[in-house]
């Protein structure tokens, strides 16, 4: 199981990001690292969060759904688990897995005149659940 992201831990508030010293994660998993990010990397980001469910369902899994964070092996094999719920990372879960479902949300973000346009400045291309992808062309000669 993986899930590495700035949450809650044993000690405390953790930013287990990129500036992250080698040894210092200390076997905490963030189950919103790996659900945020399923419209994006289903086939890995799926297993995962089966697996927690399987493993520690009955201690994670709560009103809201997954906490916020777990440690399986805190100090002497002691179970924590964070009591917090934390609305951004519920959030994310959310939206991706109705993304996920659906392409919904997506297609909502991808109909932002906003957003439009800052894809076709920076030449990505667009993809959106059952359209395909097509290439977003400006003005501006691709030579």
């Amino acid at each position: 199981m993986w899930g590495v992201t700035v949450s809650d831990s044993p000690l405390g508030y953790v930013d287990w990001g990129g500036n992250t010293m080698p040894g210092s994660v200390n076997g905490t998993l963030v189950p919103c690292a790996a659900a945020g990010s399923l419209m994006f990397a289903p086939e890995i980001c799926l297993p995962v969060l089966r697996e927690m469910f399987s493993q520690y369902g009955d201690k994670i899994y709560r009103r809201y759904g997954f906490a916020d964070a777990f440690n399986p092996n805190w100090k002497d094999k002691k179970f924590w688990v964070d009591h917090d719920v934390v609305g951004i990372d519920v959030g994310i879960t959310l939206l991706s897995i109705e993304n996920l479902l659906t392409g919904n949300m997506w297609r909502y973000f991808m109909r932002n005149a906003y957003i439009q346009n800052a894809m076709e400045k920076v030449g990505f291309r667009i993809s959106t659940p059952g359209t395909g992808i097509r290439e977003v062309r400006t003005g501006a000669s691709r030579g």
